[in-house]
């Protein structure tokens, strides 16, 4: 019922924003939020924040919209291109962008790039058809699988847990690239036997397949998982609840990273502050906006695992908020 709830309300506001950025001019009363895929999450939680942005300085002109993107590394690239002013990204891709390491390697290393926020947990997400008998990750070998969008932080992710195990493209049967809206549906049709994405939980992408067909969480863990967490500070342990999709209540071993507000340092304190002001001075309302934001606190969003330095004007918004 939550579930439903939110999708009723998140069409009602995707309408909404698409029909506000339609017409968005690039100027110094517009700000632009690289978000995701329509049916992800990156995209309605920066549909929500653009709404508290606009309720909030509708008075003083300003305007917030949302471009839906491919993802972490497309969001990176445009903020870097200065097309988009701020940018939902993974964790582990905002560190790749700014050491210039990964898919950022041709690129010197993204000095500007500056963290403003965590929003919550991502997990590394496998789901499979329940009749192809796969249960863990291991078990993709020689099968037929979605491997994401390129340029998509989730594609560039499962590249690298594929580095780890010793894969290739070659490894499996079959390999797709849909993105985010047309995976489910590619699951559901016998297209591919898993898809492999990033995701926080509830996903709209796993709740769609889970009522079309019969489907099951799939477990990352084990040596291999182990050593890539150990190798890498911005890789944690985690746990997706099947309860949130099906009738048993169990835990799914995986690992994760964060979902982080990013921008650069040319964003002005003074815009910025208007920004902070309208995700934290309204941060109980902000979390009822999408399941994904529920647990968010305060603290946690302030100190978790943000790779770029903190923008200066983060700073001291958050000094002057303790004060």
């Amino acid at each position: 019922m939550i579930f439903q709830a939110f999708h009723t309300k998140a069409a009602a506001c995707v309408a909404l924003m698409l029909l506000l950025s339609s017409g968005a001019q690039a100027d110094d009363k517009t700000i632009v939020i690289g978000s995701g895929g329509a049916t992800g999450v990156y995209y309605p939680v920066a549909i929500s924040i653009c709404r508290l942005f606009n309720a909030e300085n509708k008075k003083n002109g300003y305007r917030c919209s949302v471009e839906s993107t491919k993802g972490s590394i497309d969001n990176l690239k445009k903020l870097r291109a200065g097309t988009i002013n701020f940018a939902i990204v993974q964790s582990d891709w905002q560190s790749h962008a700014l050491k210039g390491t990964n898919v950022f390697a041709n690129a010197k290393p993204h000095k500007d790039l500056r963290s403003l926020f965590a929003l919550y947990s991502e997990s590394f997400t496998v789901l499979a058809r329940s009749n192809s008998k796969i249960a863990r990750f291991e078990d993709l070998l020689g099968r037929r699988v979605n491997l994401g969008d390129p340029g998509s932080g989730q594609r560039a992710t499962m590249d690298i847990v594929m580095r780890a195990f010793g894969w290739t493209r070659f490894s499996f049967s079959l390999t797709r690239e849909f993105g985010s809206k047309l995976q489910a549906q590619a699951l559901c049709d016998g297209e591919v036997d898993a898809i492999v994405f990033v995701a926080g939980h509830p996903s709209g992408t796993i709740k769609s397949a889970t009522e079309k067909c019969s489907t099951n969480l799939v477990e990352v863990d084990g040596p291999v998982i182990d050593k890539l967490i150990e190798e890498n500070d911005y890789y944690r342990k985690a746990v997706i609840p099947t309860s949130v999709y099906f009738k048993e209540n169990s835990d799914i071993p995986t690992f994760g990273v964060n979902a982080t507000m990013v921008a650069t340092s040319q964003v002005p304190s003074s815009l910025l502050t208007l920004f902070l002001k309208s995700v934290f001075g309204n941060l109980d309302k902000f979390k009822t906006m999408h399941p994904a934001l529920a647990s968010l606190s305060l603290e946690e969003m302030k100190k978790d695992i943000m790779p770029a330095p903190l923008h200066d004007g983060a700073k001291f918004f958050f000094e002057k908020l303790h004060n």
